[in-house]
């Protein structure tokens, strides 16, 4: 998991964890979530709720 922030306010502005691939993420399209900030619900130990369109976020590199 990476996070984005805005370098001249100093907040998070998203955050960008990594879909796995096929066979232990080690072949497949390289993709990761950007999930922005005020789609946070809640932040836990174990866990992130969060509230998207999985469409509108998935970003193919």
């Amino acid at each position: 998991m990476d996070v984005e922030f805005d370098p001249k306010t100093g907040c998070l502005t998203a955050i960008i964890v990594p879909v796995p691939g096929k066979l232990c993420g080690l072949f497949g399209p390289a993709s990761e979530y950007v999930i922005p900030w005020q789609c946070i619900k809640q932040i836990g130990e174990d866990i992130i709720l969060v509230e998207i369109k999985e469409d509108k976020f998935l970003k193919k590199e």
